[in-house]
């Protein structure tokens, strides 16, 4: 499975960015409310896992599993492959973080009481950045089409991939 050798293209100073100052309340409040929903579904968030959603919240861009290796691997013991992706199905499961197929990549959940419902994600092909919906609208139009195609999904994410307004200007 390959992965990005070098997050410095992203990461110009690895522990400022995972602690950013203008994410770490956002982060915190999205932890406590994480961890409360957890508790609330009798699942118990581990520091493992505390960890790894930490981390994906503290960034504006989806990460692949072995970026998160490197980047919890710099504050400490490096931690194996498997850990995160186990921990990571931990929080798929749970809602906290949802996997971007096109990108073979995670990206933390901005709206965990919406878990179950459609989500779409909007994929910027020049700068990267990822926008997550939801929509009454859309997640209605995707139900009625499951129901009167008889089908069953796994998930109900999609994955909308074109040019953010800001690139769409600058090209």
């Amino acid at each position: 499975m390959a992965h990005t050798p070098s997050l410095q293209h992203r990461l110009p100073n690895e522990g400022a960015l995972i602690r950013a100052p203008r994410a770490s309340e956002k982060t915190e409040q999205a932890i406590a409310q994480s961890e409360a929903l957890c508790r609330a579904k009798g699942a118990r968030l581990t520091p493992i896992r505390r960890r790894v959603l930490e981390v994906l919240h503290g960034f504006d861009k989806p990460l692949g599993a072995y970026d998160l290796v490197d980047l919890l691997g710099s504050q400490g013991r490096r931690m194996a492959p498997i850990t995160v992706y186990r921990a990571l199905d931990f929080l798929i499961e749970q809602g906290l973080v949802h996997r971007l197929a096109s990108r073979n990549a995670y990206i933390a959940s901005s709206n965990v009481s919406s878990s179950r419902k459609t989500t779409a994600f909007l994929i910027c092909e020049g700068c990267g950045d990822v926008n997550e919906i939801t929509s009454p609208d859309v997640a209605d139009t995707v139900l009625k089409v499951l129901q009167e195609q008889g089908y069953q999904p796994r998930t109900r994410i999609l994955e909308i991939t074109g040019r953010c307004a800001h690139c769409r200007d600058v090209h």
